[in-house]
This record gives structure tokens, sequence and C-alpha cells, in this order.
């Protein structure tokens, strides 16, 4: 989820901002103390956070602020993720993470790029945002520790089933080559069985690949039948109240859809209303206006991936499964006719549905129509 900025403290504060251009091998700070002053740049080892706390009291006695002054502080979230945030939150510092794809940037062609530039041009937006200017920027919701953890089982499922699937098609790719067919039914040693187009047995060598690539092949299918037991181990544990629970009692919601759902932030990131959802999803309109043309450029698509893809196979579940809902019914009246056309209207499906999946476990509204199993 993508945060809106508001002020938090007094303009007459005296506070020091600092921004963080964070490095693999350097982290640099640049600092200032306000409007007007031009900021100074310090550069640290990353991870040295003696290194910053020298750097933080340097930069105290340059702008002349005393030492129990406020500290503010932001860095791009990356692939650092947000043990920074916790670090810096734990010392004391009042700190933003900030959505790379928010910062402002120069439109020309070719624009100087540097560490260094970054991190000036951060420190210079912080102040605007602790002066209470909006939109400058937009701030990522961080995590708690638990969520962010939780959110492996589900990612790691997803990368494994990608990887099962690449495997299964470079087979039946193998075998295509020589006129052969992917087998239904694999019992073991299957590659040994398989005839080419001439009715001949399979040579040694691309037998030999074969049976590497299933050797692979099935340790993933352990893998994932293990992430999968972890998964409905936990919808059993939970309590009858949980929004995990919730979800998996309704008609065309899986254990996994749910827990991806869930672990992706569904409840955590503490939507305020459903364009934040639309936003994350990235099932938003992107209008063209400019003059006398006017066009509609389709949707924006710059969402979470994860969520994406889950809440289409979600979608296309729920057509199914819930034939007398609300939503349902929407979708039959409006795209159902022409494989085109139920396909665009399904990714309007997706993001009403997760929107009345939200108010569900947010609300305990059930969805217009929706069945319960069981009932």
């Amino acid at each position: 989820m993508i945060a809106t900025t508001r002020p938090e403290m007094s303009v007459s504060e005296p506070t020091l901002y600092v921004a963080f251009e964070v490095g693999q091998k350097n982290w640099k700070l640049a600092m200032t103390s306000g409007f007007g002053l031009a900021p100074w740049l310090r550069t640290v080892a990353s991870g040295d956070w003696r290194g910053v706390a020298r750097a933080l009291g340097q930069g105290r006695r340059r702008f002349g602020v005393a030492a129990p002054t406020r500290v503010a502080s932001c860095y791009e979230a990356g692939r650092d993720g947000f043990w920074i945030h916790r670090a810096l939150t734990a010392r004391g510092i009042a700190n933003r993470v900030v959505d790379s794809a928010s910062i402002e940037v120069n439109r020309r062609a070719r624009r100087a790029k540097t560490d260094r530039l970054d991190a000036l041009k951060l420190v210079q937006m912080l102040v605007r945002v602790c002066y209470g200017e909006r939109r400058v920027w937009s701030e990522v919701h961080v995590p708690t520790v638990a969520d962010e953890a939780a959110r492996h089982v589900s990612r790691e499922r997803t990368t494994l089933t990608q990887e099962h699937t690449r495997l299964t098609n470079q087979m039946r790719g193998w075998l295509a080559t020589w006129g052969a067919r992917l087998p239904r039914q694999r019992a073991r040693g299957w590659w040994t069985t398989v005839r080419d187009g001439a009715g001949a047995p399979l040579p040694v060598e691309v037998q030999a690949r074969v049976a590497r690539a299933e050797a692979r092949r099935a340790v993933l299918a352990e893998q994932i039948a293990e992430l999968e037991g972890q998964q409905q181990r936990a919808v059993t544990a939970a309590a009858p109240a949980s929004a995990l629970r919730q979800l998996v009692q309704l008609k065309g919601v899986a254990t996994t859809g749910a827990s991806v759902l869930l672990d992706e932030g569904l409840v955590w990131r503490a939507f305020r209303n459903r364009r934040q959802i639309g936003g994350l999803l990235g099932f938003a309109p992107t209008p063209y206006a400019s003059g006398e043309s006017t066009r509609e450029q389709g949707i924006s698509r710059a969402g979470n991936k994860r969520l994406q893809t889950i809440s289409i196979q979600l979608a296309w579940n729920w057509v199914r499964w819930q034939p007398l809902s609300a939503l349902t019914q929407w979708y039959r009246e409006h795209f159902g006719t022409g494989t085109r056309a139920r396909r665009i209207g399904i990714v309007a499906v997706a993001r009403r549905l997760v929107i009345a999946l939200w108010r569900y476990v947010t609300t305990g509204v059930v969805p217009a129509g929706a069945i319960l199993k069981g009932a």
C-alpha cells in the first residue's frame, strides 16, 4: 500500500533532515535543517551505525542544532527492504520509506544521475513533506516483522510452481523435437518407454537429460506439497473469526488464494478506501487529456504483480462458483458474450472482488449474493 503524507511536526520545531542513498558498499547521507540551507553530504560504510551516529553529530554541529533535536529521515524502498527502517526507528529517528517510482525527475532526454544527486534531491523533498506539502511523493506501508516473514511462504510457493511449470514445458519441447509427446501419466522411468516419430526409443543422451529434469521436477513437487500443507495447517489453526478462516469459507476462494491475498497485505496494509486497493492492484484507468487530445490509455498495471495474478484467478473462480452473486450477475450482463469481452471484463471483476473481500474481512459484510461453503 502507498501511504499519503502528512505533517508530523511544527514548522518552528528545530529538526535535522537526513536522506539515505543506500548502496551495497556505502551509504550517502544528505543533511539539512530546513529551507534555504544547502544540504551537506557525508558517506559511511553500509550498515555502519556508529558511522551514521558520527555523521548525524557532525550534521548537528554544522547546522547549529542541539543534540536532542528531532531527526527525520527517509530512503528509497529497494533491495534492502525494511530492516534499515526498523533500525532507524529503534534509534528514535522518524523515518519514511519512499516509493522510488513516485519521485519526481527531470524529463530531459538525458539527465545526470548519481548517488550524490539522488541524496541531495531526496533530502530537499523530505523537507517539503515534513513542512506539510502534499503529493510530493508516495510512501510505502512498512509491514511488521511477522507480516513480512509470512509472505515468504506464498511467495516461495509461487516461485516453485513457476519453476515446476518451466521444467515441464522444457521436457515437452525436448520430446517434440523427436516427434514424441509428454505422457499424461508418467510412471517411474517413463522416458525409457517414449518412442520418437519413427517408433524408435529416444537417444540415450536425450533420455539422460529428461531423467535429470524429471528428478528436479520431483523435488519441486515435493517442496510445493510441503508448502501447501503448511498453508492448510495455518487455516486449520486459525481462529474462526480470523481473516484467513473467513476468506476460505467463501465458495471460489481456496487456501492458496486466501493466503496470497493476506500475505500481500489485504489486512496489514490498513487500506482506508477502495482507491488505495485499486492503486496497489494497478487496475486503475490512465486517462490522457492534453488540449483537444483526449483518450484512454488503458489500465496502468503498475501494481503488485502477485496480487494481480491471484485476483484474476479468484475472479474466474468467483464467476464459476458464485453464479448467484451480484458481481457475477453484473459481469454476465456487461461481458456475457464474446471471448475478448469476457477477458477484458474479468479485470473489472478482479478489482471489484478484491475490494469486496477487503470489506468482508474488515467489516464482516458478506459480498452480495455470495454463498458460504456448507451453506
